[in-house]
């Protein structure tokens, strides 16, 4: 798990929002503060697509991808006023996760990693991203975290995200 500060909020916000950087994610939670309070639970209703044939097929994966929702999140954001906070949680899409796990020649089934995670969390000043791994089973190898570390590390250089390692 690392934790990183990001160093230019306006160009992380662009990076979050507006452009597709985060596209190859999914969304958990959004919780977000403004002159109300916000909160959306990315968990994909099955029950929503069942028993309708024009419907499209379910979705594969258990959250939907942050594409779908950025949009309803900026609009929430958006305004004269910064927020007074935001949380976003979300979820390396699971078979980039196990491509990415295989990759790296991890010592670890990417079968026992439920999910590589990102905590975005704005406090009204500053933002911070922490990192995460989530197993199905108690596992002694920390592998998957150093991979995921290493891996998000370079994906925000990649793009071109300014932070502070913390």
């Amino acid at each position: 798990m690392i934790a990183l500060q990001i160093t230019s909020m306006k160009q992380f916000m662009n990076h979050l929002l507006v452009a597709d950087t985060f596209e190859p994610f999914l969304l958990e939670e959004a919780v977000i503060s403004t002159a109300s309070n916000f909160t959306i639970d990315g968990h994909v209703n099955r029950e929503f697509y069942e028993n309708d044939e024009n419907s499209p097929s379910l979705p594969d994966n258990e959250f939907r991808p942050w594409s779908e929702l950025k949009g309803l999140c900026f609009d929430l954001i958006k305004g004269k006023r910064t927020p007074l906070f935001f949380r976003f949680v979300l979820h390396l899409i699971p078979q980039k996760a196990a491509a990415l796990l295989e990759k790296e020649n991890c010592g670890v089934s990417p079968s026992d990693v439920k999910a590589l995670v990102v905590n975005i969390r704005y406090d009204g000043s500053k933002a911070m991203l922490t990192t995460g791994t989530a197993y199905h089973t108690f596992l002694l190898s920390r592998e998957p975290d150093a991979i995921w570390d290493r891996a998000f590390r370079k994906y925000l250089d990649g793009k071109g995200i300014s932070y502070e390692e913390l």
